[in-house]
């Protein structure tokens, strides 16, 4: 049985595309699995808080000298390891802003990027403990940046691939809808051609 993890993150929560692309998958995946279950994260609605003194004090303080504060920041980040460990399909909703991913994604990233927990030094360098589960990106931009000029500057792919292989997910299919500030023509190709991909993924796994 599949327990689906979604991560929402971005702050439009009107008109994204991102949101309505990995929203869309995700029931579309349990009308075709109605035995998968769900745990959303919205990150925006229901944000989890940057990484700071409380939670590094958590990570690296010894636990019989823990602040309250502390063990409350170190709570959170446990919960958020366990929905990720517990799931076995992420799919994750990600804007470009400003090259990169939004702030939000990124203090989940720090919650659940943990050494021992997550993944762990060795001899041979550090090794991903996250493993088995596949991950689906739904990315959106208003430009394009998987090819072209542009390419230098995805900060959004790049980074999500490299700090989740990082962890063991390795699984990972991207899901781009590009150029969405370049005319309603291209936005509106752009949707379409990622609804396409998204609607044919688990036909492609099954192939």
């Amino acid at each position: 049985m599949t327990h689906i993890l979604h991560i929402q993150s971005s702050s439009n929560l009107a008109s994204s595309v991102s949101r309505d692309l990995s929203r869309s998958y995700v029931e579309s995946y349990r009308v075709a699995h109605p035995d998968a279950t769900l745990t959303e994260r919205d990150l925006v609605t229901s944000p989890v808080a940057h990484l700071g003194v409380d939670l590094l004090g958590g990570l690296f303080g010894k636990p019989e000298a823990l602040t309250e504060a502390q063990k409350t920041a170190l709570a959170v980040s446990d919960e958020l390891v366990e929905e990720l460990k517990a799931a076995s399909l992420i799919v994750i909703g990600a804007p470009m802003y400003n090259f990169s991913i939004p702030s939000a994604l990124k203090a989940w990233i720090d919650h659940v990027v943990r050494a021992g927990r997550t993944f762990q030094y060795t001899a041979e360098g550090p090794k991903g403990l996250v493993n088995g589960k596949r991950v689906v990106l739904f990315l959106a931009s208003g430009g394009v940046y998987s090819d072209g000029p542009y390419k230098p500057y995805d900060f959004q792919e790049t980074y999500l691939r490299t700090i989740l292989g990082f962890i063991g997910l390795t699984d990972v299919t991207v899901v781009r809808a590009e150029g969405l500030a370049l005319g309603a023509e291209a936005a509106a190709k752009a949707v379409a051609e990622a609804r396409a991909k998204a609607a044919g993924l688990d036909l492609q796994r099954a192939a």
